[in-house]
């Protein structure tokens, strides 16, 4: 809650003061603010924003793309389908992305090749695109890293917010895909 006493989403859990924790869900959320469970919670009258849904997967969106973006310029992350192939086999791949609006074969072959994997679908593709410098992007392979781990979290939350969204962990558990270091999974 901020001094004008309005509910503040704090998708990274990092602002000070009580926090109200909620399952990252638009149709919880939804509840919550129908029921006034926020001000109950609070103990004191809040107001909650009308667009408080949508600002918190832009937010979560933007933490996605942030740590894209931050494994790309590690070298953890690659683009494009051949890339993403060559990353899975080499065995440098630990989470896999395909854009919401990708195509569903593409998917599908990706998600065959790299079985194990994490997969998550949340991002659209100019959304993955634009941490890429281009103008869409419909496949990602990020290397494994703690990166990747915050990754995955923040898609999981973020499937709870868009329709069509999905995060599939994959056969493997995620300790079975040890962080890398090794020069990444980016040609430099």
């Amino acid at each position: 809650m901020d001094p004008a006493g309005e509910l503040v989403p704090d998708v990274a859990a990092n602002l000070p003061g009580r926090g109200l924790w909620l399952t990252p869900r638009r149709d919880t959320l939804a509840r919550a603010v129908a029921k006034r469970l926020f001000a109950r919670a609070a103990r004191q009258p809040l107001s909650v924003p009308a667009d408080l849904a949508d600002r918190i997967e832009g937010l979560l969106a933007q933490r996605c793309c942030d740590a894209i973006g931050l494994a790309r310029r590690a070298g953890l992350a690659v683009a494009g389908f051949e890339k993403v192939c060559e990353a899975v086999r080499a065995g440098k791949a630990a989470l896999l992305l395909s854009a919401l609006d990708g195509a569903e074969g593409g998917r599908g072959k990706i998600r065959a090749l790299g079985r194990g994997l994490p997969l998550a679908t949340v991002l659209t593709a100019a959304e993955i695109g634009a941490v890429f410098g281009r103008d869409h992007v419909v496949h990602v392979a990020v290397g494994g890293s703690r990166l990747s781990g915050r990754l995955i979290a923040d898609a999981e939350k973020l499937a709870g917010f868009r329709s069509g969204a999905v995060v599939d962990r994959g056969a493997e558990p995620a300790a079975a895909h040890p962080a890398r270091h090794d020069g990444g999974i980016g040609s430099r």
